[in-house]
């Protein structure tokens, strides 16, 4: 077992591990650590925690000390300049008149590289551009090219749902979200109803997923037969959400009539080829309590 502590470098960003190297650290306080990237200054998310040495991957850097106030100092001293430099690299964009859209600048703590983000349709040839912005501020220059995603997370905004974008306000990855996710929950398909400000299907669409897998393995198939409080019916619609089911059935006098059902209350006939009692039991239970939670 080894002791890790949890940094994060931004605002619902990834979190990374570091080792506290007997310094004595609490979740809320800044620390200094060593990256790929340079020296950083970061926020401990994740307080002191022992974890198996096959979770770590190696190697595992180590904290270098807690921040000081002259720390904050530089890094409000760091964005002042990442707003001149954002303005510059504007400038000689113009100038080259390259096809690409700056979208954040950003200087490592130690001020050691300063890394331009930005979006574009195709490959750019910016080697000139480098070249003078390298001039410029005499130091190493990054151009990295991201998706709409990640353009996304760096300006923020605000989701369709009026709240500010999940990815600035606590999603520390993206996750995969497929149009699958949005078929199974009886979503419309249409891309505008679907999609979030960057383009993309909405990462929300995984929030529910899970639940929707779970239930709708218990789910009796369309045009299945099942048995209802009122007797046999075949099944028309299934709701996961509601947990609901609709079915034709026939009643005494002979007329069809379409009635919902809670999945709890029906019992299984035709679901599967060959269902025992005990299954039915199982399957009944299960879904009981998921729709209880």
């Amino acid at each position: 077992m080894q002791e890790v502590v949890g940094v994060r470098f931004k605002k619902a960003g990834k979190i990374y591990y570091f080792d506290p190297d007997n310094i004595e650290l609490d979740k809320g306080i800044g620390a200094i650590v060593e990256t790929s990237r340079g020296i950083e200054y970061g926020e401990i998310v994740v307080g002191p925690k022992k974890v198996a040495n096959e979770d770590i991957i190696s190697p595992l850097k180590k904290v270098i000390r807690k921040a000081t106030q002259e720390d904050g100092r530089t890094v409000d001293r760091n964005k002042e300049k990442e707003a001149e430099a954002f303005k510059t690299c504007m400038q000689r964009i113009e100038k080259h008149g390259l096809p690409m859209k700056l979208v954040d600048v950003e200087y490592t703590f130690d001020g050691s590289k300063v890394i331009f983000y930005f979006t574009a349709d195709g490959r750019v040839d910016f080697r000139e551009l480098v070249k003078e912005l390298a001039a410029v501020f005499r130091t190493r220059i990054e151009l990295r090219q991201i998706g709409v995603r990640d353009e996304a997370k760096l300006m923020g905004g605000l989701g369709p749902c009026g709240r500010a974008l999940c990815c600035v306000s606590f999603l520390g990855e993206f996750e995969p979200v497929s149009i699958k996710m949005a078929k199974e929950q009886n979503l419309s398909l249409n891309p505008a109803k679907i999609s979030g400000i960057c383009g993309r299907l909405m990462c929300c669409l995984k929030y529910e997923q899970d639940y929707y897998e779970r239930v709708r393995k218990f789910m009796p198939r369309i045009n299945s037969e099942v048995v209802t409080p009122e007797g046999k019916g075949e099944v028309i619609s299934c709701n996961a959400l509601t947990g609901k089911i609709r079915a034709k059935i026939t009643n005494s006098d002979g007329t069809p009539d379409i009635v919902e059902f809670h999945l709890k209350d029906i019992k299984y006939s035709k679901y599967q080829d060959a269902i025992s009692e005990d299954e039915i039991e199982e399957i009944d239970g299960e879904v009981a309590s998921l729709l209880d939670d």
